[in-house]
């Protein structure tokens, strides 16, 4: 039976290795090597590349990744909660409901974030209905900042939010709330008291799926945030491409591979804790 089962697991785990292992041990050699002149890899080997993490420059990066990464999970959270709440108790729509909230997903990221570019630029359309029905006198600037960064950000990983969520509510028992409402519990006293604490697991799983590819994201900051807004994403980016340092950039990966993971193991051991 032991042989049988390596023989099942073998695939699983040569994927593993070939598909994350020997990458990730490329990252790490680079990340512990130096920057040639023309840019790549070459010796000596060295931990400078892990020092220059402490600079206060990619500790204000970092920071702002941080909050803006937690401000987007946090609207996603409280848009995604009573969207998921209002699709459990569609019963007749609830299918399209959720093909709706999928929709997003059949189309390009990037193409959706151009349309975001449309909409929020001084010609764009939301400026222009403003102005035509007289609520502005001139355009305002809606676009380069960090107010539309989060924005794209909330839009792109809302449905990420509402799927997880939406699974936790619709496993919900439906007789907690008729007890509830026996013992005399209003709506909202039943909403606070018994749907949110059962809720719990699906917010967050919910935000973890939106927080770590937020903080990660490059692609919104410098489209929506025009270069001021630079995350943690957009730094790694530059280090590959633009100042092709491949051993900093490799580095600073890793430190965000690890936070990462760090935040992972602390949600499984409080979620092995409350199952105990």
């Amino acid at each position: 039976m032991n042989r049988l089962r390596a023989w099942f697991l073998a695939p699983s785990v040569a994927f593993t290795i070939v598909l994350f292992l020997i990458p990730l041990g490329i990252i790490l050699s680079y990340s512990l090597r130096t920057r040639g002149v023309y840019g790549g890899v070459v010796d000596p080997w060295t931990v400078e590349n892990f020092v220059r993490l402490f600079d206060p420059l990619y500790g204000l990066i970092l920071w702002r990744s941080l909050v803006m990464a937690a401000v987007s999970t946090a609207l996603c959270l409280l848009i995604g909660f009573p969207t998921a709440l209002f699709i459990v108790r569609a019963a007749k729509h609830k299918n399209l409901l959720l093909n709706l909230i999928m929709l997003p997903f059949w189309t390009s990221f990037l193409v959706r974030t151009y349309a975001w570019m449309f909409l929020l630029r001084e010609t764009g359309l939301i400026n222009s209905v403003l102005i035509a029905i007289g609520v502005l006198s001139e355009p305002i600037a809606m676009l380069n900042n960090e107010t539309a960064v989060i924005v794209g950000l909330v839009y792109g990983f809302l449905p990420f939010a509402v799927l997880p969520i939406y699974s936790n509510l619709e496993r919900l028992d439906k007789n907690l709330l008729e007890a509830a409402a026996d013992l005399g519990a209003k709506p909202w006293e039943s909403l606070l008291h018994v749907v949110l604490p059962l809720s719990a697991p699906g917010l967050r799983a919910a935000g973890v799926l939106v927080f770590i590819p937020c903080l990660g994201a490059y692609l919104t900051p410098d489209l929506l945030g025009g270069g001021k807004s630079i995350m943690i994403g957009n730094l790694i980016q530059n280090q590959f491409t633009t100042a092709r340092d491949w051993p900093f950039g490799a580095a600073i990966s890793l430190a965000l591979m690890a936070m990462v993971m760090g935040l992972l193991l602390v949600l499984i051991r409080k979620d092995g804790e409350q199952a105990l």
